[in-house]
């Protein structure tokens, strides 16, 4: 008897160290990833922009309409509080551009997928972090006319097809940014008005569905499914955030493989610095 209850003790003490050592081995670490429209970032810098990401800390943080060149920027705005930065900056000075900062080195990083229009006008940057590729977009803005506005459907078409082409690969992404859309009613202040008013016409809505269809999910509403009046854009010439008459078009969405690992995400929308705040996800990964 003694000895049958040793042995059992003894079984028991080596399957809580497998498990320990498979804890070890497997335990995952959480990675906050931050995505703002700065609306320029050395006018952000004047107004907290370090701040802001000392006292939030994230591991990557991405940020859209840089409006600057690396070389126009303050040492220390090149790479903020981070190892290692990436920028892509239009052809014309002081317009669009795309920048994510992390810690640790991706291991690649591209910018763009070789349409050379879109790479012109510093819009993406794609990096590989291991687990995921993270896709930082400063989508184009359709509401200065026709020829802006096909611009802007084409763009979003050649997304889908590359993405599509990169999921079929097996490969997780991460797509971060302004998108310059509001998927549904409840992501506008004034839906039946602003049904007329570029993003969100209904071709752009039906682009959002179409980017959900591929087996994306857009982390603020997996967590806050129905939570109104959330929004990440106001536009400065109506004063609209007083009366928070906005638009929630900046995003964090994630390919479905990535759904086990979401922790959390919200807007940041107590923020101030630009006409967008800041959106946030966290994944246990």
């Amino acid at each position: 008897m003694r000895s049958g209850l040793i042995n059992h003790w003894h079984r028991c003490v080596s399957l809580l160290l497998i498990d320990a050592f498979d804890g070890v081995e497997t335990q995952g670490e959480t990675v906050k990833i931050i995505s703002w429209n700065v609306n320029g970032i050395r006018a952000c810098h004047k107004k907290g922009l370090l701040d802001f990401v000392n006292r939030e800390k994230p591991d990557i943080f991405c940020i859209q309409e840089t409006k600057a060149h690396i070389d126009q920027v303050e040492n220390e705005l090149k790479k903020l509080t981070w190892n290692h930065s990436y920028w892509s900056s239009a052809v014309k000075k002081g317009y669009s551009g795309v920048a994510t900062f992390v810690n640790e080195e991706p291991k690649n990083v591209e910018y763009g997928w070789g349409i050379s229009e879109y790479q012109s006008e510093g819009r993406i940057i794609i990096s590989d972090h291991g687990p995921f590729d993270l896709y930082n977009i400063y989508f184009p803005n359709g509401g200065s006319g026709d020829v802006r506005h096909n611009f802007k459907q084409q763009f979003l078409k050649d997304l889908n097809l590359h993405l599509k082409e990169k999921l079929a690969t097996g490969r997780q992404v991460v797509v971060v940014g302004d998108y310059n859309v509001a998927h549904e009613a409840i992501d506008v202040h004034d839906p039946v008005r602003l049904s007329k008013v570029s993003g969100f016409f209904p071709e752009e809505r039906a682009w959002f569905d179409s980017f959900v269809d591929l087996g994306f999910i857009d982390t603020f509403r997996y967590f806050k499914p129905s939570e109104a009046k959330r929004y990440s854009w106001w536009d400065y010439r109506q004063m609209a955030r007083i009366s928070n008459r906005g638009w929630r078009i900046d995003y964090i969405c994630v390919s479905k493989g990535l759904e086990k690992y979401l922790a959390s995400a919200d807007i940041l929308d107590q923020v101030e610095g630009s006409d967008h705040c800041p959106v946030v996800a966290t994944l246990d990964i």
